[in-house]
């Protein structure tokens, strides 16, 4: 990030809130107080991200057809609302359905942007989402989707040049939807280069899947064809379609980590692997498995290492009788442990006090009880929130109520252990700590010839030891990088010591700078 004068002034963490019209109601959470959770300190590094849904505009745009201007102010509302909630991460969803939300050589453009499909939006929207989310100091996930291609059942909608208009044979309907047919080592290979196009293009912190892979555990999704063709060797067509499955996880992290190794690959799949009553292995639940299902086998991408993270998404409530969240944290915590996978939990926001809902839904407290339960589950490394749309519209305060209780300290993202070893940011200077009105002042300058892409600010009322730097509650805030930063402390006081470190996009951080002490 830069500016005409290489000068960023930041007046706080205060200035998120002030920056949106986004409400905050005070709504109070039914079984927790403040007081509860007085001695709570959050982990200094934690996933906090959103879900950012493009297709039929869930989230953004929010309807097809609008200009370039309003689709970024749009954009730039919820990055407004992801700062105002304290998140650090935000999952877009950029090829919804086999097209782009870019200059695609391989897809058109999708129909999300202007209503027609190939139709070109007069901008790159990935290309200004990615640098407005960095200004930001907020980390990107690019989310792709890879086998979906239409919302629709009929091929002659697509657009004329769509490969799935040149190549028929790709395309399998099912459930008035169009499909790429997973069991196609061409496709396949397709799928990766399209979602590839954008890995190496644009400067993005992570690629992600969600939970769509092959459709249905029937006949019903017609790819006898290809099973015909390929199947040989395999026990059925379940045993198939799950290995073709397996290998495009394990293909693109082959391909990610070759072409861009400090990003992060991960998935966020359906919650439940397989039910104890299928397999010992299984959890204590009685719902959909997508081992079976959806012939993702997700618990055994954890244990290959295939993965840099999974977020399962637990979508039931506390006590749920057939998939019950305190007994899927548990699980899910289990295959996490002892593997280079990190465990994120995908949180439903969208089910908060939403209608149709069943009762314990309408719990103002239930999501923040979610997150008190991950406490005990130190495999649990965050939370992404589905999806942005809830999350600003808080019904039951719900949201507010997790903020309250779970966000009262800023977070570094998390460390991927792969990239823990890596060359961390040189130390930053930190050339003053004054005070000003409204609180004290510091400047602070990059060193070297990189810029980080943030600075961790920690404040304490003594000397720094090494060990302060591992605790959350000297962490006072986490401000985008520049080559020079004034950023004012609201909170600061006469005799406060300042310290900071630089922290690059892989969230590694330097070693701290020199100590300064407020001058009053």
């Amino acid at each position: 990030m830069s500016s005409p004068t290489r000068r960023t002034v930041l007046r706080g963490l205060a200035l998120a809130a002030a920056a949106t019209a986004v409400p905050l109601p005070a709504f109070a959470s039914a079984s927790t107080s403040a007081s509860a959770f007085a001695e709570y300190v959050p982990p200094l590094r934690q996933m906090r991200g959103m879900w950012i849904a493009s297709v039929v505009n869930i989230n953004w745009p929010s309807k097809p057809g609008l200009t370039a201007d309003q689709q970024k102010a749009e954009y730039l509302a919820w990055l407004d609302l992801a700062q105002v909630r304290k998140l650090n991460a935000v999952f877009v969803q950029i090829r919804p359905t086999a097209d782009a939300f870019w200059p695609s050589p391989f897809e058109p453009w999708s129909q999300y942007l202007t209503g027609t499909q190939g139709q070109d939006p007069g901008y790159d929207p990935l290309a200004f989402v990615v640098e407005e989310t960095h200004k930001r100091g907020l980390a990107f996930h690019a989310w792709f989707n890879p086998y979906r291609v239409s919302m629709q059942p009929d091929p002659s909608k697509l657009h004329p040049d769509h490969p799935g208009t040149k190549h028929p044979d790709w395309i399998v309907p099912y459930g008035g939807k169009l499909y790429y047919n997973p069991g196609m080592p061409e496709v396949r290979a397709f799928v990766q280069d399209a979602m590839m196009d954008a890995v190496t293009k644009y400067d993005i912190d992570g690629l992600h899947f969600d939970d769509y892979f092959y459709p249905v555990n029937t006949t019903a999704f017609d790819d006898s064809a290809a099973f015909a063709k390929y199947g040989q060797g395999f026990p059925d067509l379940a045993a198939w379609r799950r290995n073709n499955v397996d290998l495009l996880v394990q293909e693109m992290q082959q391909r990610v980590r070759q072409a861009k190794p400090e990003i992060a690959w991960g998935i966020s799949p359906s919650g439940i692997w397989r039910n104890k009553t299928t397999d010992p292995l299984g959890s204590d639940t009685g719902g959909s498995q997508s081992y079976d299902n959806l012939h993702a086998d997700t618990r055994g991408w954890v244990k290959k290492g295939w993965l840099d993270y999974i977020a399962p998404q637990l979508y039931w409530y506390i006590g749920q009788s057939n998939a019950d969240y305190a007994k899927l944290v548990p699980w899910w915590s289990d295959v996490a442990a002892g593997t280079p996978t990190q465990l994120w939990i995908g949180q439903a926001a969208y089910k908060a006090g939403a209608a149709g809902q069943p009762a314990q839904w309408f719990q103002p407290d239930e999501l923040t009880r979610h997150l008190t339960l991950n406490r005990d589950h130190p495999q649990v490394g965050g939370d992404i929130w589905y999806n942005s749309g809830d999350v600003r519209d808080d019904r039951l305060g719900s949201v507010t109520t997790v903020v309250t209780d779970h966000y009262t300290r800023p977070a570094l993202g998390p460390l991927l252990p792969r990239l823990a070893g890596g060359a961390a940011p040189r130390r930053p200077v930190l050339v003053w700590a004054r005070r000003v009105d409204g609180g004290a002042e510091l400047r602070i300058l990059a060193t070297g010839r990189d810029t980080p892409f943030q600075y961790a600010i920690f404040r304490l009322d003594r000397h720094a030891r090494p060990e302060d730097f591992a605790d959350a509650r000297n962490l006072v805030a986490v401000v985008p990088a520049d080559r020079h930063v004034r950023w004012v402390d609201p909170a600061g006081t006469r005799g406060a010591y300042y310290y900071v470190t630089a922290v690059d996009r892989a969230n590694r951080q330097s070693p701290p700078s020199q100590g300064r002490r407020v001058q009053w």
